[in-house]
This record gives C-alpha cells, sequence and structure tokens, in this order.
C-alpha cells in the first residue's frame, strides 16, 4: 500500500522537485493554450469552408456581379460582420473595379485603360487574400513550437529528476530498485505531459495547414477567374 501511495500520480507530481514541477506546469499551460486554439481554429477553418462554399454558389449562378456586390454589402451591414473570406476578397475586387471606372467615366486624373482597371483590381483582391491568409494561419506557429519543443522541454524535466535520484543514491548504502524508483517515476512524469502536450499540436497542425492550403488554393482561382471576368468587363 506505501509503494502503491507513493508511486500516485498525484504523490509522484506532489513530490517531484521545484526544477521538475516548474517544467510540468509549463507544459500542462502549453497544452491548454494549443487545445484553446486547436478548438478555435477548428469552428475558423470550418466556418470559412462553409461560406466559401455557399458564395461560390452564389458567384456561379448566372447573376448579375454588380447586383452580387451590392447584395454582399448590404448583408454585411445587417449582419454587422464582415461576411466570408472569398466574399472579402470579392468585394475588395470589385469595389476598386467600381472606383476605377467611375473615375474614368467622370475624367478624374489620368485616364485609366482596361489594364489599369484590371490591375487596380487584381491588386485589391491579392491584399485582401494575404490579410484572410495571415488570419486563418494564426496560431499555427504555436502550435507548431508545441508540437516541437515539448517533448524536449518534458525531456529535460526528466533527465534532472533522474540526475537527482542518482544522486540521492550516494547516500544509501545498498541501492535496490524500490529505492531509485518513485525518483525515475517522478522524471518520467514530465515527458509524458511533454508528449501529452505535443502530439495534438502535431496533428492539429498538419491537419489545419492541409485544410488553410487547400482554401487558399480556391481563393487563387477565385481571383483568376474574377480577374477574366473582369478583364472582358473592362473591354
Amino acid at each position: 500500500m506505501t509503494v502503491t501511495q507513493d508511486l500516485s500520480f498525484f504523490s509522484l507530481i506532489t513530490n517531484a522537485s521545484i526544477l521538475v514541477q516548474l517544467v510540468m506546469l509549463l507544459l500542462l499551460t502549453a497544452s491548454v493554450f494549443s487545445w484553446t486554439y486547436i478548438f478555435r481554429k477548428m469552428f475558423t477553418i470550418r466556418s470559412a469552408r462553409s461560406q466559401t462554399e455557399e458564395f461560390e454558389r452564389s458567384f456561379w449562378s448566372g447573376g448579375n456581379l454588380m447586383a452580387l456586390y451590392q447584395d454582399t454589402l448590404s448583408n454585411r451591414r445587417k449582419a454587422g460582420g464582415n461576411g466570408g473570406a472569398l466574399e472579402r476578397i470579392f468585394q475588395a475586387g470589385m469595389g476598386e473595379f467600381n472606383k476605377a471606372k467611375a473615375s474614368q467615366a467622370a475624367g478624374k486624373g489620368n485616364t485609366i485603360d482596361s489594364s489599369g482597371l484590371l490591375d487596380g483590381a487584381r491588386r485589391a483582391m491579392r491584399a485582401a487574400y494575404q490579410r484572410e491568409m495571415d488570419a486563418l494561419e494564426s496560431h499555427l506557429a504555436f502550435l507548431a513550437s508545441v508540437g516541437s519543443v515539448s517533448p524536449y522541454v518534458g525531456l529535460f524535466g526528466t533527465v534532472w529528476g533522474i540526475m537527482n535520484a542518482f544522486r540521492g543514491l550516494a547516500n544509501v548504502q545498498q541501492a535496490t530498485l524500490a529505492a531509485v524508483a518513485p525518483g525515475i517515476a517522478e522524471a518520467l512524469i514530465a515527458t509524458a505531459i511533454g508528449l501529452f502536450a505535443a502530439i495534438p499540436a502535431v496533428v492539429a497542425y498538419n491537419r489545419y495547414s492541409h485544410d488553410i492550403d487547400r482554401l487558399a488554393i480556391r481563393f487563387e482561382s477565385f481571383i483568376e477567374e474574377f480577374s477574366n471576368i473582369l478583364q472582358r468587363q473592362a473591354r
């Protein structure tokens, strides 16, 4: 009963050295933040994918682009939000195209040819695209850091704990497994916590990076296709 009590999970943590406990606390804190970002990113990507599919259906339904642009602006004001990522890219390109076209029609400033109209719209869409990608990729670097560093931080705590366990054996005349087991078990918990923090972070990072890359391809394809449509309209 004594051995079981001494080797219980809670007892091993409370009896560990201060440095090992600090390592465990650091890893647990990183794990809490990691899981928070994992769930937040899951909902964000799921929402971005759904909004992208919904806007693509509206865009390719064959309706008037100007009417679609006005509808997106109206829905944006009513909902009090910003709409989906692809919708914001469309708004940026269409808005810049309309401004340049109105400026050309009014004769203000230099005359803007069709290539100027298209270049301005494309630059606006690329800028919006970069903002959307920055938002989607936020906190991915943290997940990557947790996934790559946590095992080594846990290993540091393990090495330190094992070192202290063997140092404690210096004052014991006869070293037995029962004497060294608690100290080694305390140290190995740090590695276990490090793996507990690292594995979900690595899995989530790889999965979300793949999902974001697929969304980026859809955004870039839309920019090219929409640019072709604007080019025909500019002519």
